[in-house]
Parts: C-alpha cells; sequence; structure tokens
C-alpha cells in the first residue's frame, strides 16, 4: 500500500525485505554479463553487505524519480521510501502535502536545488527574501544558487525575536514582486528566535504571486512547526518545504526530504537534480521506519514533547538559583534559552568559557551565545551572530529537546550545567574577596601616611 506499517517489522523481516528487492538489480543475476561503464561492480565484500548489495543508486542522469530498468529493486526501493516518508509527514501534521522524495544531500543543498528549480520560472528574479535566521548553511543555500539574500532583521517582542512582516512587505513593493524569486522562511530554529509567522508570509506571498520555500530542517518532529506549513498552506502559498532526514529520523547525515502541495512543482525539482544519485539516505530512512512503524515513531514524537516540558521545568529551577532566568519563548516548541546575564556582568569572556567548560564535560549540542559577537559569511557581516538580531539585550546557553533525548541526558546535561555555574560563582567570591582586601590594605595605607 505504499504506507508506513503500524507496528514495527523485527531486522530479520526487513533484512529479507531488502535481499528480495537486491536480487531485482542486474548487478545480482546470476547469469548477468556487463559490457558497459556502470554496472554495479563492488570491489569489497564488506560495502557490498553494508549495501544491501543495491549498488546501482536511485534514478536516471534526467531524473532522480525516474525508474532505472536494469535496476528494478532500487527503483522500487526508491518509489517506496518516498511514499511511505509521505505517510509519515501527513502523519505528522502536514496532512494536504502531496508529493516528496528523498534527495541525497542535506537540507542547505536541497533548498539551492528549490532555489534552482524557481530559476526557470522567474528568469528575472535576483532576490530572495530571508528573514533573518543564524544560521550558515540556509543562507550559504541562496548565495550558492547565485541569488542575493534581502535580510529582514527579526523584532524583539518579550524575550522572543519574531517576523517583521511589514519589513517584509515593504521590501517586496520596494524590489518589485517580479524581481523576487520567493520568500525563504525558517520554522524550527533556536530560541529565542521563533518560528516564523508563516501563515502571514503564506498570504503575503499569495497576494504578490511571489513563491514561499519553507526551511523545516527538524520541524518534522515538531507538532506545532508541521501545523504551521499545514495552516500556510491553507490560507496562502508554499511551494515547497524542506526537512533533514538525520535531525527527524535519526539516521546518518546525508538526506533530506523535500516535499509539497503541488505534485507537478515537486517533480520539477526532482528532475532538475543532475545525474543518478546515492540509495543511502533512502535505504537508511526505509529500514528506520519500517523498525519503528507509525506506532513506533508516535511514541518517539510524544516522548520528545514530554521532554520539552521537563527540561523547560528543571532548566527553570537551575536558573533561578543562580540569579538567571529562563527565557519566555512560548511559541518555540523544542529550543530554550536561559539568560546568562549575571555571568557576562561578573568574569570576562565567562561566556564563551562556560561553552568550553560544557563541551570538554562531554555535553554537546548546547549554544553559548555571548553578546555583540560579528561574523562575515560570503561578504555578508552579521552582527550579533548567533543571536538573530543585532543586538539581543543579553548573553544565553540554548538547549533543545530533539527527537530521541532521554531523561537521563536531561539529567546529567543539568547537573554538569550547574557544577560549571557554581565554579563561576565560587571564583566571583574568591575574586571579590581578594578585592576587599586589596582596598581595606590601600586604606590602611592611605591612613598611615
Amino acid at each position: 500500500k505504499g504506507k508506513c506499517p503500524e507496528d514495527g517489522w523485527d531486522e530479520s523481516t526487513i533484512e529479507l525485505f531488502l535481499h528480495e528487492l537486491a536480487i531485482m538489480d542486474s548487478n545480482n543475476f546470476l547469469g548477468n554479463c556487463g559490457v558497459g561503464e556502470r554496472e554495479g561492480r563492488v570491489a569489497s565484500g564488506l560495502v557490498a553487505r553494508r549495501h544491501y548489495r543495491l549498488i546501482h543508486g536511485i534514478g536516471r542522469s534526467g531524473d532522480i524519480s525516474a525508474v532505472q530498468p536494469k535496476a528494478a529493486g532500487s527503483s522500487l526501493l526508491n518509489k517506496l521510501t518516498n511514499s511511505v516518508v509521505l505517510d509519515v509527514i501527513k502523519l505528522a501534521g502536514v496532512r494536504t502535502v502531496s508529493s516528496c522524495f528523498v534527495v541525497p544531500m542535506a537540507t542547505g543543498m536541497s533548498l539551492t536545488l528549490c532555489f534552482l528549480t524557481l530559476r526557470h520560472k522567474r528568469p528575472k528574479a535576483k532576490y530572495i527574501i530571508w528573514p533573518r535566521i543564524d544560521q550558515k548553511s540556509c543562507f550559504k543555500s541562496m548565495i550558492t544558487a547565485g541569488f542575493e539574500p534581502v535580510v529582514i532583521e527579526n523584532v524583539l517582542e518579550g524575550d522572543e525575536l519574531r517576523t517583521d512582516l511589514e519589513a517584509v512587505e515593504a521590501k517586496i513593493k520596494a524590489l518589485g514582486a517580479e524581481n523576487i524569486l520567493c520568500v525563504h522562511s525558517t520554522t524550527s530554529c533556536f530560541a529565542p528566535r521563533v518560528p516564523d509567522r508563516l501563515e502571514e508570509l503564506a498570504v503575503i506571498c499569495a497576494n504578490y504571486d511571489i513563491p514561499h520555500i519553507v526551511n523545516n530542517a527538524y520541524g518534522v518532529q515538531s507538532s506545532k512547526c508541521m501545523h504551521l506549513i499545514q495552516q500556510g498552506a491553507r490560507v496562502g502559498r508554499i511551494d515547497a518545504f524542506v526537512q533533514s532526514l538525520d535531525k527527524n529520523f535519526m539516521v546518518p547525515v546525508g538526506g533530506a526530504i523535500i516535499a509539497g502541495f503541488n505534485e507537478s512543482f515537486i517533480q520539477e525539482i526532482s528532475k532538475m537534480y543532475p545525474g543518478r544519485a546515492s540509495a543511502s539516505p533512502s535505504l537508511d530512512v526505509l529500514i528506520t521506519l519500517l523498525s519503528l512503524g507509525t506506532s513506533g515513531y508516535k511514541k518517539l514524537l510524544k516522548e520528545r514533547k514530554e521532554m520539552f516540558s521537563y527540561l523547560s521545568s528543571e532548566l527553570k529551577k537551575l536558573a533561578d538559583n543562580h540569579n538567571e532566568r529562563l527565557l519566555d519563548t512560548p511559541h518555540n516548541p523544542i529550543s530554550l534559552a536561559m539568560s546568562l546575564k549575571t555571568l557576562d556582568e561578573t568574569h570576562d569572556a565567562a561566556v564563551t568559557q562556560l561553552g568550553s567548560m560544557l563541551f570538554t564535560r562531554q555535553v554537546s549540542g548546547a549554544r553559548v551565545v555571548p553578546c555583540g559577537s560579528v561574523q562575515t559569511v560570503n561578504n555578508y557581516t552579521f552582527k550579533g551572530f548567533m543571536s538573530h538580531t543585532n543586538d539581543y539585550p543579553c548573553a544565553y546557553l540554548n538547549a533543545a529537546s530533539a527527537i530521541g533525548i532521554k531523561k537521563q541526558d536531561v539529567d546529567v546535561f543539568l547537573k554538569r550545567l550547574d557544577k560549571c555555574l557554581k565554579t563561576f560563582r565560587k571564583e566571583a567570591k574568591q575574586e571579590k574577596s581578594i578585592n576587599e582586601i586589596s582596598d581595606a590594605n590601600a586604606a590602611t595605607e592611605q591612613l598611615e601616611d
């Protein structure tokens, strides 16, 4: 039926299924005689076994989704994977999505492929409207495609950084809609930035007849992000949304899903991919979804939500204990931020030092963001880089509750963070005592003089 099974399969069943697919590829025929330049020959048995002897990859030279006659098994695997992934995207909340395909590139390059496809539809266009998010790959995706990003600064509402809709519309009017390739928005992001106002942006795009591409990097795991995409497509225009395989389905880095509501446009994107492609990302995500089943994936999504609530409440307690606060970012369903204002005011370079301390204590993924850092990316200079705005009011630390996180991860992280912050407080007290003694000695010397 081309759908993800409700209950996951055991490993031996999955392996049997993959071997059955593999024997449909010509390189595995007993009497095969190959005289071409690409015959699926593999020198290493270890490599052949690692890929279940599915060697031909996917697609043909002119279309990544096309069927390859001498690789019927690999082609079937590709079709099934795309169908199963589409089923899971619907299950995750975007119920009216009509088409998708797995592409063997990570999110940034997959966004580039979308922009290059739009180039043929809008030959005059040279600008991409981009509400700022300080993440290099999504910025580089526009540069690599040959377009000029028009950076829209976010607006601060409470602690949250939100989309400046007035600035977006003003820039469209100033540049002319026909000169704009698309609006490039974002759902999943690091707090205190929150997902873009997708519904409003989708309406603006529909009103001005401008395409809309959504960077949904790790948004499949969030019902809120998926709801925004669904609503945006319902009330306005969303042409494609792109998500990472590794972040959403816990497979190795190297693949993404390009999905949309217009099947013909998604097919255009697949035909834009030059040449054949590796089947590894498709194979990885198919094995994973067959082993989980829809019930297993739903369970992971539920656990992630529960861990987000737990991380939020425990991080708030820790912040209060250290005279800091958990930033109020209710519109961000995955990432949290804790202020480091006291730490920043007490010690020079303490914020970046905290990041180093956490990393050496095997805490990965926590981002420490100092105030006022400047970075140049492809000749564009960003003030306050990593904070998504020129001048955020305070330094802060990020932590995220992503799919697969366990209670043990949260508890160990909080314990190690608490220990690091206590070290700084202890040093601050010692420094204060030394300064007080020094001041007292200086006062005594003045009196003696």
